[in-house]
């Protein structure tokens, strides 16, 4: 991923000066490559070729530092038991709990086991509860000297500002579509029985991910756009009055909550730049946000992201994705201007 360059020789060139951060922020797009470059970061701290390199001053030549895939340590990462590797996510809740942290808090002060430094992954930082939060805080501000925490946020999530500021923060940017599109057409097919994408499929789902292109690999490989199809075709009938809530809200129930707010937020925002005169980004919804465009002043979409945004609040505590479904169906169907008319 030739993106991820930039981010490896910061960290690379903070290894060789001997100025090795002890939390490092990797923000970026949902499904641009944070969790890899972390993972592949990890394997870099922990591999003995890499710590000996640095110790007598080797650049690592033109090819800088990378793991030697020979050494101890670096057969333990290949086989996913490296014990001086811990990674903490969210679970059933959408949430990393406290416990979780008091975990990787107690990890964060043991000695490693078997390579010179300890590497934490905090996958989703931004998904953190206030507890957590704190408790993390404090693991960040008298850090161990053999631990490496590596954090990672998507765009548009917040994370507490105390948090943010005892880490280096780099961000990983979306890459250019061409680079995008080069990378995805060299990437093996999940199912290796059905046909090779074609190369405007490639750029389809490279759109509708917003040229984040993992993501895009993974719409490739799932039923993600099959099933947004579907849910498309039920927004355009229920908007219509062709559908009811029940019939149309069964489609974004098999999306799921996270997939329903995603595509919805994406139609919010193409809503948002029609009003102002731009162009949509998801081109198969362009012709029915551009109706709602045309009969809807702008200001009106701040209402409608807004209970995106509760809807994704409430996404914390499991709610029932086909009830979410049908409260934000209501919410987008009282933009069509025969609906405002009926109303008292």
């Amino acid at each position: 991923m030739p993106w991820l360059a930039d981010a490896w020789r910061l960290v690379e060139g903070s290894m060789r000066a001997g100025r090795l951060t002890h939390a490092l922020l990797i923000g970026g797009d949902r499904g641009v490559g944070k969790q890899v470059l972390a993972e592949s970061l990890a394997h870099l701290l922990v591999c003995e070729q890499v710590a000996a390199a640095v110790n007598v001053g080797d650049n690592g030549g033109e090819m800088g530092l990378a793991p030697c895939g020979q050494c101890k340590q670096c057969e333990l990462v290949a086989a996913e038991s490296h014990p001086d590797i811990r990674r903490y996510a969210p679970e059933k809740s959408r949430l990393i709990k406290v416990d979780q942290i008091r975990a990787l808090s107690v990890f964060a002060v043991s000695s490693p086991q078997v390579a010179r430094r300890k590497v934490i992954l905090v996958d989703r930082a931004d998904q953190l509860n206030l507890n957590a939060a704190n408790a993390l805080l404090k693991t960040l501000e008298e850090p161990s000297d053999d631990v490496v925490l590596l954090l990672l946020q998507e765009s548009g999530r917040p994370i507490l500002p105390t948090l943010r500021s005892r880490c280096q923060c780099v961000t990983i940017a979306t890459p250019a579509s061409q680079v995008g599109l080069d990378w995805l057409e060299l990437q093996p097919r999940g199912d290796t029985h059905q046909e090779a994408p074609s190369r405007d499929q490639h750029l389809r789902a490279l759109t509708l991910a917003g040229s984040a292109p993992r993501l895009a690999l993974e719409y490739l490989n799932g039923e993600f756009l099959g099933q947004r199809q579907d849910a498309l075709d039920a927004f355009r009938r229920f908007m219509k009055n062709e559908l009811s809530l029940a019939e149309a809200a069964k489609s974004f129930k098999t999306l799921g909550l996270e997939g329903t707010l995603w595509l919805m937020e994406n139609w919010a925002a193409d809503l948002a730049r029609l009003g102002a005169g731009g162009r949509a980004s998801d081109p198969d919804s362009a012709d029915m946000l551009r109706y709602l465009a045309t009969s809807n002043p702008p200001w009106r979409v701040h209402g409608l992201l807004q209970q995106l945004q509760e809807a994704r609040a409430a996404g914390i505590y499991n709610v029932n994705p086909e009830l979410e479904a049908e409260r934000l169906l209501m919410a987008w169907q009282d933009f069509m201007p025969s609906r405002r008319r009926r109303a008292p």
